[in-house]
């Protein structure tokens, strides 16, 4: 059922986009890109406002405590450098999710195995979403920069079919499918997943789907497109005519990620970087750290509390510390 609502959700902003057309080809870029925009930095604001005094980061593997056992470097960073070089990793290459287990029951036993599909499948549609993007560059920019061009020269490589096939393009729709196919397959997985999970994955399924449609099945005009962009970043939008309406729904699919995405769990983006479990070095027990905003607090000590009861104790013939200490000092 939470995938059934999210796609109607999704056909209903496809039907809008289809019907609208002209109408909204100006206005909904620039208020969705105002809403990505001020959507993020309030997410990451507010995760970064937040003092963290104390280091809590997720560790795996043998701390450096002494000299003589080995430590691990990026699964227990000790320095700065290193916890930089596991943000590196879980950035660009997903490390947590190649070292993630799945557990199952099988045959009345409980098995761990290895989840290497989901985590190829992420890092593929991660890395073809990125070069898509940059590629969508030559559309805003105007001389296209050498590095587009050279971009797109190589996902392009295989030059398959009039316009030439792009990789990433057949890469980013396989593994959305993957993805999407997993939470609808794996009962664990589908008792767990949310609207906001399926909906993300078909709403980019979706644009990626359009977008190759636009580009292999009903070609539109790129130099209109290229004219459209560019009037939308220079601040002088001009209505596309002729474009087909299969290109003002791709629009709608977009402007729909881009007011969803502050608000939804693909903000992770932006907030990796601001994780206190990754980003910091465990160094407790070289380093002591202390609240920042601590505040001096005057402390009633035992001693004090025992000195200001003192006859009370000794009326009741109960033993007094001080008194021991001294007379074991004294001997």
């Amino acid at each position: 059922m939470k995938c059934g609502y999210a796609l109607v959700v999704l056909l209903a902003i496809c039907v809008v986009g289809w019907l609208s057309g002209t109408a909204l080809a100006v206005s909904v870029p620039y208020l969705a890109a105002l809403v990505f925009l001020g959507g993020l930095c309030y997410r990451v604001a507010r995760w970064a406002i937040p003092p963290v005094p104390f280091r809590i980061p997720t560790t795996c593997g043998q701390q450096r405590s002494l000299s003589w056992i080995q430590h691990s470097r990026l699964g227990n960073p000790a320095t700065g450098w290193w916890a930089a070089g596991r943000m590196v990793c879980e950035i660009l290459f997903f490390r947590s999710l190649f070292r993630n287990t799945r557990a199952e029951l099988n045959e009345n036993k409980f098995v761990f195995g290895e989840s290497k599909w989901l985590w190829l499948a992420a890092l593929a549609f991660h890395w073809s979403l990125l070069i898509i993007l940059l590629r969508h560059l030559r559309l805003f920019l105007l001389p296209v920069p050498g590095w587009v061009l050279s971009l797109q020269q190589v996902d392009g490589f295989f030059q398959i079919g009039v316009p030439e096939l792009y990789l990433s393009d057949v890469i980013v729709t396989v593994a959305l499918a993957y993805l999407l196919a997993r939470r609808l397959r794996n009962p664990q997985v589908r008792f767990m997943s949310l609207f906001s999970d399926y909906f993300a994955l078909l709403l980019l399924l979706a644009i990626a789907v359009t977008g190759v449609c636009m580009r292999y099945f009903y070609k539109v005009d790129t130099a209109t497109v290229k004219q459209f962009a560019l009037g939308l970043v220079t601040f002088s939008p001009s209505i596309p005519r002729q474009i087909g309406s299969l290109f003002y729904v791709h629009l709608a699919l977009v402007s729909a990620l881009a007011v969803y995405f502050p608000f939804s769990k693909l903000a992770h983006m932006g907030g990796v970087f601001l994780s206190p479990t990754r980003n910091l070095a465990n160094n407790s027990r070289a380093k002591r750290h202390v609240n920042p905003w601590n505040y001096p607090v005057h402390t009633h000590t035992y001693a004090e509390w025992e000195e200001e009861f003192r006859d009370k104790l000794v009326a009741a013939n109960l033993p007094i510390e001080a008194e021991h200490v001294a007379t074991v000092s004294t001997d």
